[in-house]
């Protein structure tokens, strides 16, 4: 099964991980990293809302199925760089941290070090999270038989 994020850019795919994750898986993976440059705040983290839309069907008439909490924020680091991230739901931290893995990850001297110890490991269990989804999901799946499947020609 080819990943979810295969088809997307470097940035895409670490931003997407990094979205996935919360503050609480980051921060362990972080703190074993060596000091990272400093940074400020350059908007947020903010509270807001975005309409959801969604499709009858996948290919219907677009409706408005509604509104969905995000944080973004945007930090500047001690070395010029400058993050953004926008996460669903309300952890403020887990944006801030978001934002300033965006930025080191721009960088190539900072770039092998935090997709190594950070952006793989939490893809590699965002990945076993969704296979084990996948595999419950599958137990669970109802295969209907009817008379016209015992037909011989």
């Amino acid at each position: 099964m080819p990943s979810p994020d295969a088809s997307k850019t470097p940035r895409q795919r670490w931003m997407a991980v990094l979205a996935r994750a919360s503050a609480a898986e980051i921060m362990p993976l972080l703190n074993a990293l060596p000091e990272l440059p400093s940074h400020i705040r350059l908007r947020g983290p903010e509270p807001g809302m975005v309409m959801v839309r969604g499709r009858a069907g996948g290919g219907g008439e677009a409706f408005n199925l509604g509104e969905m909490c995000v944080i973004r924020c945007t930090v500047h680091d001690s070395d010029g760089r400058v993050g953004h991230a926008y996460v669903a739901g309300r952890d403020t931290a887990q944006s801030e941290l978001a934002a300033r893995l965006d930025a080191l990850l721009q960088d190539g001297v900072w770039h092998d070090r935090i997709e190594s110890a950070v952006i793989a490991p939490l893809a590699h269990g965002q990945a076993e999270r969704l296979a084990a989804d996948a595999r419950k999901a599958a137990a669970t799946r109802v295969k209907f038989f009817t008379l016209s499947n015992m037909r011989t020609t």
